[in-house]
């Protein structure tokens, strides 16, 4: 598929972009059922304000994150080019996107902003998390078709008949189609175990730190199958950056409910 789903002038409207408002308005449609139906005590403005400040840390939490994980040298060398969508090609300026987004960076980024959100409210962080969290996996599962179609983060070399050829891809060897086994386990799959857990929680934070830890979980074992960055390669032993990140995502998630549940027990 052509990653560019039409042009106006020298602006392309993207599939990876287009991805990324389905994803959200997946979140808010589901958030606003169990707004409906489960009678929870939030309402749409509510709703809408978490997500608009989820979007804000997740664009630049998913920037920054790259930054400092993926691409450093580069980017220090170069500043501009962290938040310029520019490109300058035969003298003329063309609009290219901001590339280079971390997953990993996102959360945090996200994090950082509900955590202002919820002081700013005198909302419990854990609330807004379990409230939201339930729907993002379906919400991700998006992202990672739009980095299907875009033709990035493919897999490792095979020969399973699985394979598929990516035309980005060096040497245009059949590979894993990664993001499709991430569309699936981190996205349906984690959907299915979190999204009828929804109202049956232990304690407030337990649904945000499962989710937490189920990405990190399913994450690092798909990343055996997908291709580490070609200026990284393996970080840590047989590990890519990935992974390491996963592990910390889930020692994050055990630390989170320690402390979910310390601050159940205090309020208690």
């Amino acid at each position: 598929m052509d990653p560019t789903i039409f042009t106006i002038g020298n602006f392309p409207i993207r599939w990876y972009g287009t991805m990324y408002i389905a994803a959200f308005t997946v979140v808010y449609l589901l958030s606003s059922y169990r707004i409906r139906k489960e009678h929870l005590p939030f309402n749409k403005d509510f709703l809408s304000n978490v997500i608009t400040w989820a979007i804000l840390g997740l664009l630049l939490g998913g920037r920054f994150g790259y930054v400092l994980f993926y691409n450093l040298d580069q980017f220090l060398s170069e500043p501009l080019s962290i938040i310029s969508p520019f490109s300058r090609e035969g003298g003329q300026l063309h609009f290219t996107g901001i590339a280079g987004m971390s997953y990993h960076g996102g959360v945090i980024g996200i994090l950082i902003a509900w955590i202002v959100f919820a002081r700013k409210h005198r909302i419990s962080i854990f609330k807004i998390g379990d409230f939201i969290i339930p729907a993002v996996p379906l919400g991700f599962t998006f992202g990672r078709l739009g980095n299907f179609i875009n033709s990035e983060l493919y897999g490792r070399v095979t020969n399973a008949s699985i394979g598929m050829y990516f035309p980005s891809a060096m040497n245009g060897l059949l590979r894993h189609p990664s993001q499709l086994y991430e569309a699936l386990f981190e996205g349906l799959i984690l959907f299915a175990i979190v999204w009828p857990l929804r109202n049956k929680k232990l304690f407030t934070g337990f649904i945000s730190g499962l989710y937490i830890f189920g990405y990190g979980f399913f994450r690092f074992f798909i990343e055996f199958f997908r291709q580490p960055d070609d200026h990284l390669g393996f970080v840590l032993g047989p590990l890519s950056m990935g992974q390491v990140l996963c592990l910390a995502m889930m020692i994050g998630a055990g630390l989170l409910w320690y402390l979910a549940k310390r601050v159940e027990i205090q309020s208690s």
